[in-house]
């Protein structure tokens, strides 16, 4: 099953396909200024069972050479079949468009970047018929950006950053420059990069840390993400104040309350459950009796 940081180390490219432009210098492939990026059909099937897709495919144009294409491969870790489809798609969309093809994996660990980036070649060992040589992006190459300055200069290129350094020890440093970065830009711009950043990290632990950060540093904007924190927030909020009722409506009639029952009052998170813990509270004659389903008000 395709996984969230999967989607937007591609997904990126897509929103943004100029980031290449800029992502060139850090692979150290010296290319023209680009004119335009357009969004092709990632779908290279033909009429046979086998179906093949690539991730992103972008036709590039630029001032002096002439357009080219553009793959995008995400990828999570090493997988073998890569050796036969990266090729295929290379010679495929060469013979389709009768432009020249590159191939860019993006990874979020080293070991996937250096496997990503040997050649990969069709042919005898003495002499090889087709090579096939992708660009790699990951965390050996791309810049660890902790600066807002430095961030704010190019802000989707600092978010793929931020994405390929997710596992990064620094990880919490890198995701608060860019929640400053994205302070003063524009809701149109900020709202995908937050988007895209939430999922590269998937369920790591620096996706709460991002989320905190979007509560706090950028509560002045919508998104999916940010309406889910808020609802988070309230839910959280109903339940601590019902947990605290709770407790006071024990105190009140006397009860003792142990420090396990206390504290599994206090952790409880579902405002419905406190709720019927609430009802319970008015008839208990101890603490635990509140967890017995079985309790009635005409006790």
């Amino acid at each position: 099953m395709v996984s969230a940081p999967h989607e937007a180390m591609h997904r990126i490219f897509q929103e943004y396909p100029g980031l290449f432009s800029q992502l060139s210098d850090v692979l150290g492939l010296p290319l023209p200024p680009l004119v335009s990026a357009e969004i092709l059909t990632v779908d290279l099937t033909e009429n046979e069972p086998l179906e093949r897709r690539v991730d992103t495919l972008l036709r590039i144009r630029t001032e002096n050479d002439g357009p080219f294409l553009l793959v995008v491969e995400a990828q999570g870790k090493q997988d073998p079949g890569k050796t036969a489809s990266w090729p295929y798609y290379v010679t495929y969309l060469n013979n389709k468009y009768r432009i020249p093809v590159l191939l860019l994996v993006v990874c979020q660990d080293h070991a996937t970047a250096a496997w990503a980036a040997r050649p990969l070649t069709i042919g005898l060992p003495q002499w090889p018929t087709v090579t096939t040589r992708p660009l790699v992006a990951g965390p050996h190459n791309m810049p660890v950006i902790t600066n807002v300055a430095e961030a704010r200069k190019d802000l989707a290129l600092a978010t793929l950053s931020a994405i390929t350094h997710a596992d990064n020890p620094d990880v919490d440093a890198i995701l608060k420059t860019m929640s400053v970065a994205l302070r003063d830009a524009p809701e149109s711009i900020v709202e995908p990069l937050v988007e895209f950043i939430a999922q590269g990290l998937g369920n790591r632990p620096a996706a709460q840390q991002w989320r905190n950060l979007v509560a706090v540093d950028l509560s002045f904007y919508t998104s999916p993400l940010s309406e889910e924190i808020r609802d988070e927030g309230r839910a959280q909020g109903r339940a601590q104040g019902r947990a605290e009722s709770v407790l006071l409506l024990l105190g009140a009639r006397g009860v003792a309350i142990s420090d396990r029952t206390r504290e599994k009052i206090r952790t409880c998170t579902d405002p419905e459950l406190l709720g019927q813990w609430l009802v319970r509270a008015a008839v208990a004659a101890t603490g635990d009796e509140i967890f017995r389903e079985d309790l009635s008000a005409d006790r």
